[in-house]
């Protein structure tokens, strides 16, 4: 029997268009889901007004051996994303009048704890090792860690670094195989555990490439990297508003640039003087205007 997927959407799919029975049953187990998660069979044919062979038959349908079976898949369910199952009711006032402190907030203390927890003299050292190489390859997997090294290659082409930033799981394995004792990775990722950058970093190690992870201590990036910057995401609990965790990463990003254009000196000048200069001809002439932004 094929196992589900993902039990929740599969109870909401049923509750449309299922039998009877099995709407009933499954508009039931969505409203109490930490009962039906906990409650014998009789308990939920009980309340449900059927009779013990349907409930059955109903985890069945869904794609399970029986209620067994159907409550680990549920319990799992509730386990990782049980906070966006049934979530505190917002109040106006959190809605209209506290959106704007919320972010403000949230993010001013994502960037205080990272600076805080922050190595110095690893991050210094990261970024003269940037500013000597060859070239530099930047890579992340998913919605932080891919922006992160798309950024990380926007603020250092600028600086007269030969850089590039890849995404793709598969492009990843593939730069890094073609990498040399000249190139520089710099790996994010804020969980720690994307196979493909783990790969990549591997992978270019063999070819005697310098590597860097931006990424939880103790996690799998963090063990195989040659040099580790130690980021750890926290949250607020606010599950109505994007991940802070990114202003942090950001700042890390700011900061090693800013250390890599302090150590290669006035040469990034003529460069910034040149973006600055093509940009603002182009579109309008404010030198108030951030460079290329």
């Amino acid at each position: 029997m094929k196992t589900p997927a993902d039990i929740i959407t599969r109870l909401q799919l049923m509750s449309q268009d299922g039998t009877k029975s099995d709407r009933k049953l499954a508009g039931f187990v969505l409203a109490d889901l930490d009962f039906v998660s906990k409650a014998a069979i009789s308990e939920i044919a009980l309340r449900v007004g059927v009779s013990e062979p349907t409930v059955t038959r109903f985890c069945r349908n869904l794609g399970c051996e029986g209620l067994r079976d159907f409550k680990f898949y549920l319990a799992q369910a509730i386990a990782i994303g049980g906070q966006y199952l049934s979530p505190e009711p917002l109040s106006r006032d959190a809605r209209e009048q506290r959106i704007a402190s919320a972010i403000t907030e949230a993010a001013i203390s994502a960037i205080q704890r990272a600076s805080e927890n922050l190595d110095m003299t690893t991050l210094v050292a990261v970024a003269a090792r940037i500013a000597v190489s060859g070239n530099v390859l930047c890579i992340g997997s998913g919605g932080i860690s891919s922006m992160m090294a798309t950024e990380m290659q926007n603020r250092l082409f600028r600086l007269g670094v030969s850089v590039l930033a890849q995404i793709d799981g598969q492009l990843q394995r593939m730069y890094a195989a073609v990498a040399t004792p000249d190139t520089t990775l710099i790996a994010f990722s804020v969980s720690g555990y994307a196979r493909s950058v783990i790969d990549a970093v591997q992978v270019a190690q063999q070819y005697g490439a310098t590597t860097i992870a931006i990424t939880p201590p103790d996690s799998a990036l963090a063990k195989v990297a040659d040099t580790v910057i130690h980021f750890q995401s926290l949250e607020d609990g606010n599950i109505y508003k994007p991940t802070s965790s990114r202003y942090a990463l950001l700042s890390i990003v700011d900061m090693i640039v800013t250390s890599v254009a302090e150590t290669r000196g006035p040469r990034v000048l003529e460069n910034l003087r040149r973006i600055k200069q093509s940009v603002n001809t182009l579109k309008v002439d404010d030198p108030r205007l951030p460079l290329g932004d």
